[in-house]
């Protein structure tokens, strides 16, 4: 829902022949509808106010978010037209422009108001399309951006890293799956101080983006920890995806169901989009929660406690995932 200077805000910046998007950043008109929207917000705003920030800053490679932005035409047609071959068509597009010279302008400032998805199943959908097509875009587009002869190796990299970065989940689920083979048969966890590592990064990149937006110390000790479980309870469903868009296996299209809610207490139920069906990559992550139970079982049995925190994440992000999953799929209308 852009505001009504959008335009004005925007359009003047094609007077730059060179510039072929003008991408300004989303807001959320219902973040503070459910647990669920305000991790949405929290992770999207990291996005929007880190990655595509710094991105921009520096000269490299951003994307076009699939809204809130305007194209020039001739750059449409100048980097070979709209194609269906990703699920993402958006970031597809962004990258063979932007190998063609054309310059992205992102506009921090200008904030446009969109809905969160407010399931956990409409959730899935989304994250399913942007993991999967991501996957698919860096294995159009990623040789060929280091085959590119005019782009400087930091914007190589960064692209590398951009267009791999859902394979994140992968290396996430394949870290907890071993997790509990390791405990039995007592391994080591040094490996994992790699991860620890990781973490703390992880934590400074999503602390800088909440005070960016006003959000206290205290707010983030406890939204930081609860996004990670939700994100970690994803991390099957967005692994699949990725692993998918990898292969080339094809999957058609599905949009993300929107319900026009923006205040706690609306209604979402009667919502023409929703399926009321439970998919069957629910039961394996209800299964999850049990081996991670199992997990902490083990650990608590064999006096082992260094995979404990861990596992106890994992069973709270599972099952928060499968549980709503279930339970937003089977509500009656």
């Amino acid at each position: 829902m852009p505001k009504p200077e959008f335009l004005k805000a925007t359009i003047p910046h094609f007077s730059d022949p060179r510039v072929g998007v003008v991408q300004s950043r989303w807001g959320h008109l219902n973040e503070d509808y459910s647990l669920i929207t305000r991790m949405q917000a929290f992770g999207l705003d990291a996005h929007f106010s880190i990655e595509q920030v710094g991105r921009s800053a520096g000269g490299h490679f951003i994307n076009f978010n699939g809204t809130a932005g305007i194209w020039r035409k001739g750059t449409i047609v100048d980097a070979g037209g709209w194609s269906a071959d990703t699920l993402t068509e958006d970031l597809d597009l962004s990258y063979r422009a932007q190998q063609r010279g054309w310059r992205f302008v992102y506009l921090e400032g200008l904030v446009s108001p969109a809905e969160l998805p407010v399931t956990v199943p409409a959730v899935k959908s989304q994250q399913y399309r942007w993991t999967k097509g991501a996957a698919e875009c860096a294995r159009k587009n990623l040789g060929n951006v280091w085959r590119a002869s005019n782009l400087s190796l930091a914007t190589k990299l960064y692209a590398s890293f951009h267009l791999l970065n859902s394979s994140i989940f992968v290396a996430t689920l394949l870290t907890a799956l071993l997790s509990v083979p390791m405990l039995a048969l007592r391994l080591g966890w040094g490996w994992l101080t790699f991860f620890q590592l990781s973490l703390i990064i992880m934590g400074m990149f999503y602390w800088t983006a909440f005070r960016r937006r006003g959000g206290t110390f205290w707010e983030f000790v406890i939204t930081f920890p609860t996004f990670l479980a939700i994100m970690l309870g994803l991390s099957l469903h967005n692994a699949v995806a990725v692993i998918e868009g990898y292969l080339g296996r094809k999957t058609p299209f599905v949009r993300t169901p929107k319900f026009n809610v923006n205040r706690r207490g609306e209604r979402w139920q009667s919502n023409a989009y929703r399926v009321r069906r439970v998919p069957p990559l629910t039961w394996v992550e209800w299964g999850l929660v049990l081996y991670f139970l199992g997990g902490i079982g083990l650990g608590l049995a064999t006096r082992n406690y260094s995979a404990l925190a861990f596992h106890m994440v994992l069973v709270l992000g599972f099952g928060f995932i499968a549980y709503w999953s279930v339970r937003h799929s089977l509500v009656k209308p």
